[in-house]
């Protein structure tokens, strides 16, 4: 989902957007996560859990209040909205262990796809994939979904949505907005 968001030599920012976990969310899917035996890839840190919606890329600094600005107009879903993490997927496109939800709400694909058109006059070019729900569990993960002692069942209220920098493995929140 990148188009040109930097010019040659700007200062720029690694950035997604992002729906947050609560730590005790982090925890309890860290937790989860342990009893699945897992000794291939590389774990996503408990506390970096989250599910993205866009991926920006690298941003010029120049950039950001105008992304910002954008992000902040899109009309909030009505009412609260909440995702039932329930299955585990092997993406092998992705090398990625996940979880995502049976069912998406349509709220939430309706909202990114609102986020998704705010943006592309500043640049960032509308994805040829559909937007998935997932949270990361374990990146360059090889295998197949492995066997679960307990079915996954994670039930996430959505309140906020956050601008997000990649900086070394770690994820800084930038800006942060309420979807109420």
């Amino acid at each position: 989902m990148r188009g040109e968001l930097r010019t040659p030599g700007e200062p720029f920012k690694r950035l997604f957007i992002a729906l947050p976990c609560t730590e005790q969310q982090c925890r309890a899917i860290g937790k989860w996560r342990s009893t699945l035996g897992i000794t291939r890839g590389r774990p996503v840190p408990a506390a970096n859990f989250h599910l993205t919606l866009m991926f920006l890329g690298e941003v010029g600094v120049s950039r950001l209040p105008a992304l910002c600005d954008a992000m902040a107009a899109v009309p909030r879903p009505e009412g609260p909205l909440r995702l039932e993490l329930d299955r585990l997927v092997a993406w092998h496109r992705a090398d990625a262990l996940v979880l995502e939800p049976t069912q998406t709400p349509v709220a939430l694909r309706q909202w990114v796809y609102a986020l998704q058109q705010a943006l592309l006059p500043l640049g960032v070019e509308d994805s040829v994939r559909e937007f998935r729900a997932h949270l990361t569990l374990v990146r360059d993960y090889p295998g197949d979904v492995p066997e679960t002692p307990e079915p996954p069942a994670f039930r996430l209220n959505i309140d906020d949505f956050v601008l997000f920098e990649s900086s070394g493995g770690r994820y800084k929140p930038i800006a942060q907005w309420p979807l109420a």
